[in-house]
């Protein structure tokens, strides 16, 4: 494989951004390859891919390397070896031996912290919580996170966008487990393709999408998402509910519900009505109001890290807190939307017990005598995907 300087320049330039600038990776990423669009598909996955790698990577590479804190080229050329890529002959990379570089990578291998590339204090919140499975999780959240398709059952059935993809040469997997995903078996920019445009699915991962369905919907209800965000979850609400009855999809941001509003139109979604929440009057007027509730709450993140590796060192154990008090100010306060008899389901996309459901049970502890406990389901980044919780909680009264 050969390095080109101007795309090497690229990564530099990307790492720089995310670790001296504090940006998101995401959002740096695609930045860079706005800013030249004469770049060809192959270039454009050699900066999304290398930078993602070295992001990853990050405490391993800079352990290996010995680099200063800034100095970006030396984890390049730590990627180059780890890669085998070969390391070219560059200035930037005088100062590495690659015999020195593969003995001092060996010699760390013995060191979880370092070998899975993690601060020190997540590594021992993951242990203290997950006990000897956090070993097995750990490395699962270090693989590349797969690209997942929820098909929009309201245009299209699963079956058909798949014989679609495959005319044009796009091979996906249809997993039993999951009705309405399909898998693709290679990463490639699926958002340029008409059937995308035409609202006919949208990338959500498989785990993600075992959410809505535990909510137990049904065409004509009224349901509420409390935390849609940007509205992976509602639009899948809707399509099992057939476009029918009503989503009242909420959150503090307006922005974000904005885009739930384009992504709507596009899906051919007409069933959700978007209410930004202003204040607790806001939740006081909807109480005793929905069939159903989805509480997606805010939490750390942890289940997503392979999907988002900055999330490593952006995190800190203040946030972590301070993101279970909302977690539970939530649970008490917005679970008064929902009418007696109906369903409430809390998630997260974190691997905490102390987040998922040890927080389930703080609650219940307070409101047994008007919530229970009917189920609750893991997934695990072992298990090959995004790591979720999922507890399903009835109103009695």
């Amino acid at each position: 494989m050969r390095l080109y300087l101007n795309l090497s320049e690229a990564v530099v330039q990307g790492l720089h951004s995310i670790f001296v600038d504090n940006k998101y990776a995401d959002k740096v990423i695609e930045k860079i390859l706005k800013s030249n669009p004469k770049w060809g598909a192959r270039d454009r996955r050699f900066i999304a891919e290398t930078i993602y790698d070295i992001v990853r990577w990050h405490r391993l590479f800079k352990e290996v390397s010995q680099a200063a804190d800034d100095d970006f080229w030396k984890l390049l050329g730590v990627w180059c070896i780890w890669s085998n890529a070969g390391l070219p002959d560059w200035e930037e990379f005088k100062d590495l031996d690659k015999k020195e570089i593969e003995a001092r990578y060996e010699a760390l291998q013995s060191e979880r912290k370092i070998r899975e590339s993690i601060p020190d204090w997540l590594d021992e919140l993951g242990e203290k919580e997950f006990g000897e499975r956090w070993d097995k999780e750990l490395a699962a959240l270090n693989e590349e996170a797969k690209v997942v398709l929820r098909v929009n059952t309201l245009k299209i059935s699963r079956k058909e966008l798949q014989k679609q993809l495959d005319a044009e040469e796009i091979a996906t997997d249809a997993p039993p487990q999951f009705p309405d995903a399909l898998l693709l078996a290679e990463r490639q920019n699926i958002f340029t393709r008409q059937q995308f445009k035409d609202g006919l699915f949208e990338v959500q991962d498989a785990g993600s999408q075992l959410i809505a369905p535990f909510l137990k919907v049904e065409p004509g209800m009224r349901v509420i998402d409390a935390c849609a965000g940007g509205g992976g979850k509602t639009l899948h609400l809707a399509a099992l509910m057939q476009n029918k009855g009503r989503i009242i999809a909420m959150d503090t941001e307006g922005w974000k519900l904005d885009e739930l509003k384009k992504r709507a139109r596009r899906a051919g979604v007409g069933n959700i009505e978007p209410r930004v929440i202003e204040s607790s009057k806001t939740i006081k007027r909807l109480e005793n109001s929905a069939d159903r509730l989805l509480l997606d709450v805010p939490c750390s993140g942890l289940g997503v890290i392979k999907r988002n590796p900055d999330a490593k060192w952006k995190l800190s154990l203040e946030f972590i807190e301070r993101v279970k008090e909302l977690q539970q100010h939530i649970l008490e306060n917005y679970t008064t939307m929902v009418k007696p008899g109906g369903l409430v389901v809390y998630s997260t996309c974190s691997l905490l017990p102390s987040e998922n459901e040890k927080q389930v049970l703080a609650f219940l502890e307070k409101r047994k005598d008007s919530f229970e406990l009917v189920d609750q389901k893991w997934i695990l980044p072992s298990e090959g995907y995004d790591g979720f919780y999922m507890a399903l909680i009835k109103r009695i009264k």
